[in-house]
């Protein structure tokens, strides 16, 4: 009787959507798959802040579904009411006039908030939260990680999967080969600056959310127009808005203090006609926010050194590309599995 193989070990670096879809796609396949994510959650920027007594989503708003894969996946998250669709009146603000949208586009959001996706598909997954890992390691044909928290990480792994923005995942990777370090040359992340704005009244705006152009806002959204988020817990008619700031200004602007950014954009919602003068005010600076790589590969696998990257950076910067992107180097890695040796 032939002796069974030994189960190959991978690393995930980063929970977000697409070291998550990595992952399950990986462990479906056999592979002992162990995920480490700074956070203390998954999710990366499909988040979700609680207040005293509020709750707003301020990374990813929503997400679309084009692929027919993803359109396939999706409807087991449907039937399970972790997802579902987001029917919002949305306006359009430019050269200031309002205009109402007119995109048919289909919306999707996670409940009760955008994270509850995140912790849905990790629920069957071996993760290991607040571990930044630090320095990567190739050592006899695999990988060894140290995190900042723990020190080295008594693991020899097969196979090591890079799955969080491109600057970080530049700065980790430095000391590898050149041809690693050239996947980063086209790639350009702007941050965003957030602000969450707990209303002691209703807003007196048309629209549940709202595309800002030529502003330093680009994006408003009220967060109870989305399915299954209930009133506050107050028992109050307030309201929670979640302010973007354009990622032009935000990166533009990246350093600046908390309460400097917070205040440009309460000034700027109120020219639009959100008055947040009195609102309690929450501000969260996403550094690496959007953009992507040009073109897009989808991932990359270098299969030399059992090494992979994936994320929505390396295929078009939307929660939809970040998913499909673990998907995909999941679906390459088990093709190269699947060859016969010559």
């Amino acid at each position: 009787m032939m002796p069974k193989p030994t189960q190959k070990k991978v690393a995930v670096i980063g929970a977000g959507i697409a070291g998550l879809s990595c992952a399950i796609q990986l462990q479906k396949m056999g592979f002992g798959v162990e995920l480490f994510e700074k956070s203390r959650g998954p999710s990366g920027r499909m988040s979700t802040r609680q207040g005293k007594d509020w709750v707003a989503d301020h990374g990813a708003q929503y997400f679309t579904a084009r692929d027919p894969i993803l359109i396939a996946e999706m409807s087991a998250w449907i039937a399970t009411g972790i997802v579902s669709l987001w029917n919002p009146k949305i306006g359009i603000y430019e050269g200031g006039q309002w205009t109402e949208s007119t995109s048919h586009e289909k919306r999707f959001i996670a409940n009760p908030g955008m994270n509850a996706l995140g912790k849905y598909l990790a629920k069957d997954l071996h993760l290991h939260f607040n571990q930044t890992i630090d320095q990567i390691s190739p050592i006899r044909n695999g990988w060894q990680l140290s995190s900042k928290e723990s020190g080295l990480i008594n693991t020899l792994f097969d196979f090591l999967i890079i799955a969080i923005p491109a600057p970080q995942a530049a700065q980790l990777t430095k000391s590898l080969s050149k041809e690693i370090q050239s996947i980063f040359n086209s790639v350009q992340m702007d941050g965003c600056w957030t602000v969450m704005a707990n209303l002691d009244q209703k807003s007196s705006l048309a629209f549940d959310a709202a595309f800002i152009n030529g502003e330093i806002i680009s994006w408003i959204c009220r967060n109870q127009s989305k399915p299954h988020r209930n009133s506050n817990s107050n028992g109050k008619d307030n309201e929670t808005w979640t302010i973007h700031a354009s990622p032009s200004w935000s990166q533009d602007n990246i350093e600046l203090e908390a309460t400097e950014a917070s205040a440009k954009l309460i000034e700027c919602a109120k020219k639009l006609g959100l008055d947040c003068t009195h609102a309690e005010i929450s501000t969260h600076r996403w550094r690496y926010a959007s953009g992507s790589a040009k073109p897009s590969p989808e991932c990359i696998l270098i299969l030399t050194q059992n090494l992979g990257f994936c994320g929505d950076w390396l295929n078009g910067g939307r929660v939809e590309g970040a998913w499909l992107s673990g998907y995909k180097l999941a679906s390459q890695i088990e093709q190269t599995q699947n060859q016969t040796p010559t």
